[in-house]
């Protein structure tokens, strides 16, 4: 069962959220749990890394969608969030906190089964790579899909997403025994890589997105070993 969350102020509108969710159970034979929040302050501090799916208002008292999804992005990196809005030019804004759709009000079902879907199926596709941060302020959730590389600085470890960094205290180790069923590769005592983000290798560097990271000469040998096996697909998800 999914845990679906619908952050609305507006009782009507969410009523309709919930029956056009419990009718797309009933269609394709799912099941959801759906939680209401009627603003965006009780549900950031409420909130758990549990949710598929966000659907969330952008015009509401106190704190509006938009900022409510930028604060949820610094703990959740991996939930499907679809915005509710009045008025469109809001929600093109989405891009910024990767929303993965919007509905306009007054929400037709049709149209919110397309995104509804679309929503869980790309929430399916980062669950499978999702992982948990320790992060100061508790835990954050995070997809290795979008993790281009990690990097240790003075103890400190910084992930770097296509869209953001994210930095905690720990020891690359730790990150490596994590991350290297999900094909991540060491090219130096610094350097965590994924090789899906690699677009080249040039001498003893690698670049990463458009990052260009020193590759050392005891790990040169065996990080393009592991190269090629990961282009060659010699590994797997457990």
């Amino acid at each position: 069962m999914k845990n679906i969350a619908i952050v609305e102020d507006e009782d009507e509108a969410a009523a309709r959220l919930t029956g056009y969710i419990d009718r797309y159970a009933e269609q394709n034979g799912q099941k959801f749990r759906v939680e209401r929040f009627n603003n965006a302050v009780d549900f950031l501090a409420e909130y758990k890394s549990i949710y598929s799916v966000v659907f969330m208002d952008i015009q509401m008292p106190n704190m509006d969608g938009m900022s409510a999804a930028a604060e949820l992005r610094r703990i959740d990196k991996t939930v499907s969030i679809v915005f509710i809005t009045n008025l469109i030019q809001y929600a093109q804004k989405g891009y910024e906190v990767d929303a993965v759709a919007y509905l306009l009000k007054p929400v037709k079902y049709y149209d919110f089964a397309l995104k509804f879907r679309k929503a869980l199926g790309i929430y399916a596709m980062n669950e499978e790579q999702d992982i948990t941060i320790n992060i100061a302020s508790g835990m954050c959730r995070v997809s290795t899909d979008k993790l281009m590389y990690v990097e240790i600085v003075r103890h400190k470890l910084l992930y770097h997403f296509v869209d953001d960094i994210l930095e905690v205290t720990g020891v690359l180790q730790k990150a490596e025994d994590e991350l290297k069923r999900y094909g991540f590769l060491r090219c130096n005592q610094c350097y965590l890589v994924n090789p899906k983000f690699i677009k080249s290798v040039n001498g003893m560097t690698v670049r990463v997105g458009n990052d260009e990271l020193a590759i050392s000469r005891p790990r040169k040998s065996a990080f393009m070993t592991e190269l090629a096996n990961w282009y060659g697909g010699g590994y797997s998800i457990p």
